[in-house]
């Protein structure tokens, strides 16, 4: 046969496979206001750098009919390509081929793309668009879950893991999305949930839609399932690029260093900061003001406001911030906030991201609530999480810091690497009035003007101990200093803590408080 024709005949077979489900399915799914997944793989890579493998792979399976049908790629596109220039490896599920469901060999090709993006040390991308498990192909499609679970667990910390949501996600299905580091979602397109709406009416008779049950903004902001929320498919994948720039390919390098840049004038932070120390202000613009010209990549937005957590550049450099915000709940630790933290915290110490740490809290939050919803396990979590990184621990006591939560918010007893406090510190057991009423007790309910000797008692206890001199006193702080020191300082210190080595105990692992 002449090459001519069987180039002919490739190229024939090659368009029969990229039509997918068929032109039907492929219309029903852009009514959905869904791309397909091939067009998913291309708005997401660089122009013209997707490289596919694996287009003829056709599943096996022989009950149910099944032998009679052809199911195009099987229902998933895997490949390579890059992201601003950095290599990427990519699945995407194709809903418009048997509702992307998951059989044994479309499982194959995902644990291939796994395989190969592990081994060559790059990220990699998922894009999930299933009605889950493919029933007719049984245990088989069970047997493809566990080896994409295990595969997600053995690349946690080595190379990062981004799962996408496109569709539903239903079943065992979500766990794969669980077990990776960042999850991104689209409202009114993305669904995640363990049981669908027809089996909870079934066994508890309720009533619930899908979007109720586990739409895109339940997960972003109940659940804390999802790290980045967008509008539309377009904003979701513009945002995978910009974490792209911020992370490094695997953990055994850095992240790429832009040119540094000054932060915007617009955020002055002397006065972002209220003198009364009861006034909220939002720790972003702190953040804003000391970071590379105050581009500020924000995590978890929407999730446990009173932290925030995100990525920023100082000198140039990829650096995570954890931050009270003291506009929600006047920054207390509970038990989301502290997941949120911990789990950020760990992820910058497995790519080698130094964490600058800005503290205003009243410590933990206390309450029946918090204490039966496990504040206490929660909680140990940002105190392992911190206790365990090696990365450049830099901190900065802006305003309260008491109890509990002055120790979890990467102390020097913690093993910070520099501890700085602006004058405005107050760094106590507890705050001023709980503590004047505990320690002057005596003497405010013998006075005579027991409100008056109280508010003397709480300024007693302001002067002496409120303040940052009694901890710098101690070491426990390396520099009082005024807020227009925090970004030279903070640079100077991520810039002599670049080679910084730990050595910790050998052991296999340890055990966080899970």
């Amino acid at each position: 046969m002449p090459l001519e024709k069987k180039i002919r005949e490739l190229q024939e077979k090659r368009d029969k496979v990229l039509l997918g489900g068929g032109e039907q399915a492929i219309e029903k799914q852009k009514a959905l206001g869904k791309r397909t997944a091939r067009e998913r793989i291309m708005a997401l890579l660089d122009h013209n750098t997707f490289s596919e493998y694996d287009l003829f792979v056709e599943h096996d399976a022989r009950d149910f009919d099944m032998d009679k049908k052809s199911l195009p790629s099987d229902g998933v596109v895997i490949g390579t390509g890059t992201i601003y220039g950095a290599p990427i490896a990519v699945y995407a599920q194709d809903f418009t081929v048997a509702g992307g469901s998951l059989g044994l060999m479309h499982s194959r090709k995902i644990t291939k793309i796994m395989d190969h993006a592990l081994k060559m040390k790059i990220p990699l991308i998922g894009i999930n668009d299933s009605g889950g498990a493919r029933i007719q192909e049984g245990v088989n499609s069970l047997a493809g879950y566990g080896e994409i679970f295990f595969r997600n667990t053995i690349s946690s910390g080595v190379i990062p893991q981004i799962s996408v949501i496109l569709g539903p996600c239903a079943g065992g299905a979500v766990y794969s999305p669980a077990l990776t580091d960042f999850v991104f979602v689209v409202d009114n397109i993305s669904k995640m949930f363990i049981t669908g709406p027809e089996v909870i009416k079934t066994v508890l008779g309720e009533e619930i839609s899908m979007e109720d049950l586990g739409g895109a903004r339940v997960h972003s902001e109940i659940t804390g399932n999802a790290h980045f929320f967008a509008a539309t498919e377009e904003e979701c994948f513009e945002q995978i690029k910009r974490l792209i720039t911020f992370i490094p390919w695997n953990n055994s390098r850095k992240a790429r260093s832009f040119e540094p840049g000054e932060p915007d004038p617009q955020y002055n932070i002397d006065k972002i900061v209220p003198d009364n120390p009861t006034l909220p202000y939002d720790v972003r613009d702190v953040i804003r003001a000391i970071i590379d010209r105050s581009d500020f990549f924000e995590i978890m937005e929407h999730y446990a406001k009173n932290m925030v957590i995100g990525f920023g550049r100082m000198g140039g450099r990829t650096t995570g911030f954890v931050a009270n915000q003291p506009l929600e709940m006047a920054g207390v630790l509970d038990v989301d906030s502290s997941d949120k933290a911990a789990r950020f915290i760990r992820y910058c110490d497995s790519f080698n991201i130094p964490i600058i740490s800005l503290v205003d809290l009243p410590g933990y939050l206390p309450g029946v609530d918090q204490e039966h919803a496990g504040v206490i396990r929660h909680g140990a979590k940002v105190l392992y999480a911190y206790s365990e990184a090696t990365v450049p621990k830099l901190t900065v006591i802006l305003r309260k810091a008491y109890g509990g939560g002055y120790i979890a918010m990467g102390s020097r007893h913690l093993r910070a690497d520099f501890v700085f406090a602006w004058p405005t510190a107050e760094i106590a057991v507890m705050g001023p009035e709980g503590a004047a009423n505990i320690i002057f007790r005596k003497e405010i309910m013998s006075s005579d003007d027991p409100d008056g000797m109280r508010k003397q008692k709480v300024e007693e206890y302001k002067a002496k101990f409120a303040n940052p001199y009694v901890a710098a006193s101690r070491g426990y702080i390396d520099a009082v200093i005024v807020p227009g020191e925090t970004r030279r300082l903070l640079l100077h210190g991520i810039e002599i803590s670049e080679n910084k080595d730990v050595v910790m105990p050998n052991k296999k692992h340890g055990l966080p408080p899970f």
